[in-house]
């Protein structure tokens, strides 16, 4: 089964300890720190839209960007108690982004970027980012780090609720660079529990090398970040932010 196909309308229940509000603070902390006080913004992938429902709330005009429809099909159920404007969601991978306007903020939140498993798509994502920012954007996202990842090795988890019991097992593979995750669902039907199986990978992108490959598709500054701070991230950092600011001409 296809990654987040049977998790998708568990997620939310399995998640309920990400504070998507800490997420937005950080942002607005970066902003300021950059100067900038953008209106519109690319959630890119968005999953199920908790940070996009966020950002619309507090006035952004949000376009929200995920490469499952099923994920999709939750963040547009939660958009509809919104008042006022809606964000609009569109399923696509990341590295085909195609929007219908250009934005001034990008954020991709919760280590979105590391499922991106093939380095080449992940520098044509920063390509097509780069291109649908206006001058003076800023393109803010977020990695587990390559310590992390390898640091979860063997690692069993376990999250449930009330209709969900899910188990993820790690397994970090050092000839592909990839830590993959065994994940067992169980989900309430009634009076029985249906079990579904999904394998996800993360791949372990370096600092250097996401830097690197930002400054070559044209952003002019780029700041590596420790998590949730305005410093620079810690050689034993678990997860990474980046701000990229597209120069004005």
């Amino acid at each position: 089964m296809s990654a987040y196909e049977a998790l998708a309308f568990s997620y939310d229940g399995l998640t309920q300890d990400i504070a998507y509000e800490e997420t937005l603070n950080f942002v607005e902390s970066v902003l300021q720190r950059l100067g900038k006080s953008p209106k519109t913004v690319l959630d890119l992938a968005c999953g199920t839209g908790s940070l996009s429902v966020l950002l619309a709330r507090k006035g952004y005009a949000v376009l929200g960007v995920d490469l499952s429809e099923d994920m999709l099909t939750v963040a547009y159920d939660k958009a509809l108690e919104l008042e006022g404007e809606r964000p609009l969601f569109i399923c696509q991978p990341m590295q085909e982004l195609e929007l219908p306007q250009p934005v001034e903020l990008a954020v991709c939140c919760l280590d979105s970027l590391n499922y991106v498993t093939d380095p080449a798509d992940v520098r044509e994502t920063f390509r097509r980012v780069y291109d649908h920012l206006t001058p003076g954007g800023v393109f803010l996202f977020d990695i587990n780090s390559a310590y992390k990842l390898r640091g979860l090795d063997g690692q069993v988890f376990l999250d449930e609720n009330d209709d969900s019991y899910c188990v993820w097992r790690a397994e970090f593979d050092e000839g592909e660079n990839l830590c993959y995750y065994g994940i067992d669902l169980f989900q309430r039907d009634g009076d029985v529990w249906r079990r579904s199986f999904e394998e996800h990978a993360e791949y372990a992108y370096t600092t250097e090398e996401l830097t690197q490959w930002l400054l070559e598709a044209g952003f002019g500054l780029v700041l590596p970040m420790g998590d949730r701070r305005l410093t620079p991230p810690r050689p034993e950092e678990q997860r990474i932010y980046f701000a990229a600011v597209k120069e004005e001409p």
